[in-house]
Parts: C-alpha cells; structure tokens; sequence
C-alpha cells in the first residue's frame, strides 16, 4: 500500500469496540498505532463490552505500555453500538473513526480515508470493500448480498449512493458523530449513524478499503438476528424524512389498509341497517383514528410540529375537510345508481393523495434537515 502523507498535524480519535477477542486484540492495536506520524496523533479509545476472556487484561496491558490508549469498561455487555457511544463521548481528537478489534481491516486505510478530511473536503468519510481492486477475502455469498440489499434499501431511505452502508470504516468531524444520539446497542447501529448522518446533510465522501473477511470459526458476531435488526433500523430512523416517493410508498400501505377499514366498517354498519348518512362518516372516523396511529407508529414522527393537542385538533380538521369530500362523493356516486361499496370505495381511493399531502406538509410536517453549516463554516474560515 502506497504510503498516505497527512499535510498538518491532526488528532485522530479512533473508538475500538471490544468484546472477546484475546485472538485478535493485541496485534489489531499494534497496527493501530503504526500509523502514527509525525503530522498525526492518535488517541485510541478501547470499551471493553464486558468481556469474558483476556481482552480485558490485554487491553490494560498495552494502555499501561502507551500513552496514547485509553481504556473504558462496560460492567455487562450490551453490544458494539452501546460501546460505540460510549467511546464517542470520551472522545477528544479533531477526527473520529471507528475500527474493530478484529483483523478484518486495515488501520493503514484510515490514513487514506482521513485526506477529504483533513483536506476539508468532507465532514464524513465512509469506507467501502466494494470500491476497491485490492486483494480481499472471498467468503459467504449470502452475507454479500444481504448486505447488498441492506445497502440499497438504505439508500432508497437516505437518497444517498453508497455502495456499502455497513462497511466498518466510519470517519467523522468530532462535532458531528457527537451530535448523534446513538439509540442502538448492537449492530443496528450502522444504519442508524448512517441515517441521522444523512439527515445532517454534511459532505459525505466513500472510498475503497481493503478487507480480510474472518469466518465464524474465526470469531464472527453477526448473524440473521443483526440483519433483521437492520431492516427495522432503515425503516425506523429514515421513515420521517425519506425522500418523497418512499414515504409516499409507505403511506399507500398506511391508507389502503386504513381504506380497508373504512370499506369493511361502512359495509359491516350498511348491512346492519344504519341509514348511509350515519353509516359513511362513522365508518371514515374510525378509519381516520387506524389512520392516525400507523402514520405515528409507521411514518411520520408524534409531535413533529406541533404539541400534542394542537396536532390532535388539525388532524381532526383534516380529517373532517376529507371526510366532506368523502361523504360526498359517496353519496353522488351511490344516487346515479352505483352500488354502495363501490361507491365507497372510488371516495376511499380518490382522497387517499390528498390525505397523504395534508399529513406531510402539514399535521406531521418536519423541520428542515440540514446542511451542517455553523461547523463546516468555521472550518472553511481556517
């Protein structure tokens, strides 16, 4: 590998997650620290994830030997992102990056990936083992293409293009990584940070990395579980502020089966005998509560804009203007002859764009999301 020259002096904060891996943790922390030079300083943050092997002792064994790592302890384990905000709050460096304490990446590739920094051209650099013509390990078709597919999804979610969203190497402005609040314990985390990252909107660069893939023999953690995990990640951190045509893809599910109730309890009220000028706005304010709870629970975000109450009176209103022109289009549909679910059903279909629109734009309407400018304008003054 090409030698990677750091133009000024810069400190690196690099946040070593750990949890079992005696094998590994020594020589991984070796070459941690050859890549210090003269223009950079590292300053290693090892969160011992309570483990339950020699990692521990390893790791106070070397942080007594250099000055440069520091060692935090977890009292139980809760996984790789616990450990991960853990060490972001600790950290002091100009620079944060994070690094496993496996041997599967190369820490002489965190030099390459700190140039857009230090260069001031990125707020964030995102290593990719898919960009690269380096030698890597080939291993576990399935693994490589779940990740595939996570990516992809996470880019629908973000309108990013990122190549691979799970990719360890994450190096960030210290300002930025500690602005995130980090929910996720486990390995969730990667599609989070990369989530409320994007949502930031700052100077996201990707390059490639070498990678030397470990086997579970050899002490891989991830597993069915973390994948399904992440699915619920994209989709819980992203939703609220995905792009246009996803939330609106989301919320077809959202008001089909909300229509579905609509239809089905107009239906069931009709059949009962219930005249139509009750049956049709009982049925829709039922459908509208179902409604309301999924666009929280699945969509948008409780309290986006509004205090609870206030958000609650709109989406009444809303509610009411829609079910006017749902009660009307209903009932003109069903006195030129029509049956009477099938005119429910065109009403139900006809005010669903509608419905989306008043809850985007104004009962869940969302602060505007960036561009992280106070920080990249102070440095961009430098």
């Amino acid at each position: 590998m090409s030698t990677v020259d750091i133009i000024r002096p810069v400190k690196l904060s690099i946040v070593i997650p750990c949890y079992n891996e005696e094998n590994t943790l020594e020589m991984c922390l070796e070459n941690v620290l050859g890549i210090r030079d003269n223009n950079l300083s590292l300053e290693i943050i090892i969160v011992d994830d309570c483990s339950k092997d020699k990692s521990t002792q390893i790791a106070e064994k070397l942080a007594g030997k250099y000055q440069e790592i520091v060692l935090l302890r977890h009292k139980t384990n809760h996984g790789k992102g616990a450990a991960l905000r853990t060490g972001f709050q600790n950290a002091t460096g100009e620079f944060v990056a994070i690094q496993d304490a496996d041997l599967e990446y190369n820490p002489q590739d965190l030099k390459k990936l700190l140039i857009p920094l230090v260069d001031n051209k990125a707020d964030v650099v995102l290593g990719s083992r898919f960009l690269t013509s380096d030698a890597h390990r080939v291993l576990y078709f399935w693994h490589y293409l779940g990740n595939q597919f996570l990516t992809l999804l996470s880019n629908m979610f973000t309108d990013l293009n990122l190549t691979d969203m799970e990719c360890c190497y994450k190096l960030f402005r210290r300002e930025i990584i500690q602005a995130i609040n980090i929910e996720e314990n486990r390995f969730g985390v990667e599609p989070e940070i990369v989530a409320k990252v994007s949502q930031m909107r700052p100077r996201i660069f990707e390059m490639g990395i070498s990678y030397s893939a470990r086997t579970y023999e050899e002490g891989k953690k991830i597993g069915i579980r973390d994948g399904i995990r992440a699915l619920y990640c994209i989709f819980h951190y992203n939703a609220h502020k995905a792009p246009f045509p996803v939330q609106f893809l989301i919320y077809l599910f959202v008001g089909g089966f909300s229509a579905l109730a609509n239809i089905g309890s107009f239906y069931l009220l009709y059949v009962s005998g219930i005249n139509m000028n009750i049956a049709v706005p009982v049925a829709f304010f039922l459908a509208a509560t179902i409604n309301y709870l999924l666009c929280i629970f699945l969509l948008f975000r409780h309290k986006a804009r509004w205090n609870s109450m206030n958000e609650i009176l709109l989406y009444i209103l809303l509610v009411c203007v829609v079910g006017f022109l749902d009660y009307e289009v209903t009932k003109n549909l069903f006195l030129i002859g029509n049956p009477p679910v099938f005119a429910k059903s065109v009403a139900s279909i006809s005010v669903l764009l509608f419905n989306f629109l008043g809850r985007k734009y104004f009962i869940f309407q969302e602060s505007s999301s960036g561009p992280w400018k106070p920080q990249v304008d102070s440095l961009r003054d430098k």
